[in-house]
């Protein structure tokens, strides 16, 4: 009775009688088509991170309008970033409530509806406070996407090959994340029907997100309904039958979700890649900054975004090499080669953060020395999420639990981390002298530049280091918490 009680629930859902009106037959070939060689559902998801990547990169990339439009400095604008990444942070564990209650298309669909109308309203927004009001809801919409996506790689991958999966979906959101800056920094400095560029970039990207929420909402298949077990009876059913019927004993849908925080929350592995990230997350949160440091510096909005492109595609590229590294290195040490690999990005970080900012010459005539930098940089520094965090966390919780657990770093992570941003405006203000009326809105300012820069050196080069140490205790614990995990999953078929 409980299994035809959860089968009827879920075709009750919204999501399901919306869909039903296109036909099955039609819908489930769409559903299952192909485009060389990959599953429709993979290709517009990885759309749907594109979008989401692009849409972080949106605003710093503009900061210096929005500074000159709202009279901001760089610790209001800082407290901006902090408003989303809080509520971001904040609002987390909801997806691993929701994908409990909905299938993860329809979570994705509904967090990319979200920050689309925000991104929107930001656009169209006359007063200071409205952009930070959106901005928390923009925060909302994330919270409620990221964790899911995550979630949703990790359960198409299998463990010798999920660094690789993190890897192509980090490149491709990275790829997004070049296309929206670019394109909102190259606007910027222009008018379109009588509006600033900066705000018509907002408008366009916000149809571009709902656009590719609807699609991800009409034709993704979550991949735990394509995975079957048979029992000793030889009865099939799908994986996510079997978590149903796991359910179907729970008081209540909130009792459910409270038992797997608790689960998530006690292992180790968990605990210690979120204590590295709370110090790990703070250096790239502060880069929100080097769009309006490299403006102050006297740069162009071209050769700004030329710098910040470089920086992007090695990030990209190095994600996916990280992750094709630790894939390599967990097959010849299953249990540190992942490890092994993050502690090396991360202490890449020191020298590569204070030779940017303190070495090289702040002057546009240091234009090649930037770019040589920023690419070697972010070949380096970017393999964490997708080399170590990401596959390990995929491993130590069972995959019922895996959308909560990811929910739970952002949780952790994002929420600490959104106070980088306000303290490189308020150190670089406060301590080092910065003044934003001192600022000339073509060839910024020399002073103001170095007062931003030493903010920046300040809140990276120091969490680079400790990110680096937190991850050593993961040399023993991560072997322990996947070897739990995988006696339980065992124990579990044979019950089943």
């Amino acid at each position: 009775m409980a299994q035809s009680h959860n089968r009827a629930s879920r075709y009750s859902t919204p999501s399901f009688r919306f869909k039903r009106h296109l036909g099955p037959r039609r819908l489930e070939a769409m559903r299952s088509r192909k485009v060389f060689g990959v599953s429709l559902s993979l290709i517009l998801i990885n759309l749907a991170a594109i979008m989401e990547r692009a849409d972080e990169n949106l605003l710093p990339s503009v900061y210096k309008e929005v500074s000159e439009a709202f009279n901001a400095g760089p610790s209001d604008l800082g407290y901006l970033t902090f408003t989303r990444n809080f509520v971001q942070g904040m609002a987390s564990p909801l997806a691993g409530v929701l994908v409990i209650i909905y299938d993860r298309p329809t979570v994705l669909a509904m967090g990319t509806f979200c920050w689309a109308l925000s991104t929107a309203a930001v656009g169209v927004s006359q007063h200071f406070s409205q952009v930070a009001f959106w901005r928390a809801v923009n925060g909302f919409g994330l919270a409620i996407v990221i964790p899911a996506l995550q979630s949703f790689i990790a359960d198409s991958y299998k463990d010798g090959a999920r660094g690789t999966g993190f890897g192509l979906v980090n490149l491709v959101g990275s790829l997004g994340g070049i296309g929206g800056g670019v394109l909102a920094t190259l606007m910027a400095g222009q008018q379109y029907w009588g509006m600033p560029g900066w705000r018509c970039a907002f408008l366009m990207m916000a149809t571009l997100s709902a656009l590719i929420g609807f699609l991800v909402f009409m034709f993704v298949v979550d991949p735990r309904k394509t995975t079957s077990i048979t029992n000793n009876t030889g009865e099939s059913y799908d994986r996510e039958e079997l978590i149903d019927k796991g359910n179907a004993s729970a008081a209540s849908i909130w009792l459910e979700s409270w038992t797997a925080m608790k689960s998530v929350m006690k292992v180790q592995t968990f605990q210690v890649i979120v204590l590295q990230g709370i110090v790990g997350s703070l250096p790239w949160t502060a880069m929100v900054f080097l769009t309006m440091w490299f403006e102050l510096i006297g740069f162009d909005h071209n050769s700004t975004a030329a710098l910040l492109s470089l920086f992007a595609v090695g990030c990209a590229t190095g994600s996916l090499i990280g992750g094709l590294v630790a894939d390599r290195m967990s097959r010849l040490y299953p249990h540190s080669g992942r490890t092994m690999c993050a502690q090396f990005s991360a202490f890449m970080g020191i020298p590569f953060s204070f030779f940017l900012l303190k070495v090289i010459p702040q002057s546009i005539s240091s234009y090649y020395t930037f770019s040589t930098t920023l690419l070697l940089m972010g070949l380096t520094i970017s393999w964490n999420a997708t080399a170590a965090n990401g596959p390990m966390f995929a491993e130590v919780v069972p995959t019922k639990h895996r959308t909560m657990i990811y929910a739970f770093d952002r949780a952790f992570e994002g929420s600490v981390s959104s106070f980088a941003a306000p303290l490189v405006g308020i150190l670089s203000e406060k301590i080092f002298g910065y003044d934003s009326k001192s600022v000339d809105p073509v060839k910024g300012s020399t002073r103001e530049a170095l007062a931003l820069s030493q903010g920046l050196l300040s809140m990276m080069v120091v969490p680079f280091g400790l990110c680096c140490l937190f991850y050593t205790p993961l040399y023993k614990v991560f072997r322990r918490d996947r070897e739990n995990v995988r006696l339980a999953s065992l124990k579990e078929e044979e019950m089943i």
